[in-house]
């Protein structure tokens, strides 16, 4: 018997608000060292002193475009936001052609079904027009459960603090290589997480985890998640969560803007006529 539990997604479309804003004139933050220190002993949360994931090239295509699996919970097909919503109601996202993009100011959406342990797909592109740096490019994020983020970021020839690149276990745990593409060029995500553990009498047995396969190459294998994501903190888990729905969404996805992400159902893919960075950041 299936059973629904905690939301399985949140985007975010500028990190932690949700709300489009100015580029900074200020130098780029390549990190902090005032930060929470890691269980390792090693590094500070977005430590920049943190050894800087390899830059790898991909193949061409891995699974992008792949059909949905049969006993696939798809999130969307191209058509309407029907499986979303928002803070505060409907999902306001726009949908073009067969994906969808951000409204400014719309803020997050969520799934309106709720999930355990799952296996995500889902594809994204980062705006062809360049703007901004480190954290300013092109950010958004994928939260599984609602808490726990995997960083979505341009960081095609984009330094920034590892624990925050594209394909991070957000302040935790950087991807084991940098698999990025050029802006603008379609990109896979392949999330196989599993939700934290409590026992019968409510005692916490065993933290969340993550395995992240992106563009076709292994960034994360089975990582443990220390608990929920956060900028500038070490959060801990303090309260427990549904964890025994076995469900496998697909669905795909486009960053659109800067600071802006999106699902689509990938048919006959090509670079969005909208990756132009006409939106403001």
């Amino acid at each position: 018997m299936r059973n629904n539990f905690f939301f399985a997604i949140l985007i975010a479309t500028t990190g932690l608000t949700g709300i489009v804003a100015p580029i900074s004139a200020e130098p780029p933050v390549l990190g902090y060292t005032d930060t929470p220190m890691l269980p390792s002993g090693k590094w500070h949360v977005h430590d920049p002193d943190r050894t800087k994931p390899a830059v790898v090239t991909s193949g061409a295509t891995f699974s992008q475009g792949s059909a949905a699996p049969s006993d696939a919970t798809v999130l969307f097909d191209g058509t309407d936001l029907s499986k979303w919503e928002g803070d505060k109601g409907p999902a306001q996202w726009v949908i073009h052609e067969d994906y969808m993009e951000v409204k400014p100011g719309s803020g997050f959406i969520h799934t309106k079904e709720k999930f355990g342990d799952f296996q995500l797909h889902l594809e994204f592109a980062e705006p062809i027009k360049v703007i901004g740096s480190s954290q300013e490019r092109g950010n958004s994020g994928v939260f599984l459960q609602g808490i726990y983020e995997i960083q979505v970021l341009d960081c095609y020839n984009n330094p920034t603090y590892p624990d925050g690149q594209c394909g991070a276990v957000y302040g935790e745990s950087p991807p084991l290589v940098n698999a990025c593409k050029k802006p603008g060029q379609w990109q896979t995500y392949d999330i196989f997480f599993e939700a934290a553990r409590w026992n019968e009498n409510h005692e916490f047995v065993r933290p969340a985890s993550v395995t992240v396969i992106q563009n076709g190459l292994l960034i994360h294998n089975h990582q443990a998640i220390l608990g929920p994501t956060a900028h500038r903190r070490l959060d801990k888990y303090d309260k427990e969560l549904p964890s025994q729905d076995r469900s496998r969404c697909k669905t795909t996805a486009t960053l659109s803007a800067s600071a802006t992400f999106g699902f689509a159902i990938s048919r006959k893919r090509k670079s969005p006529k909208s990756l132009s960075g006409d939106l403001p950041f």
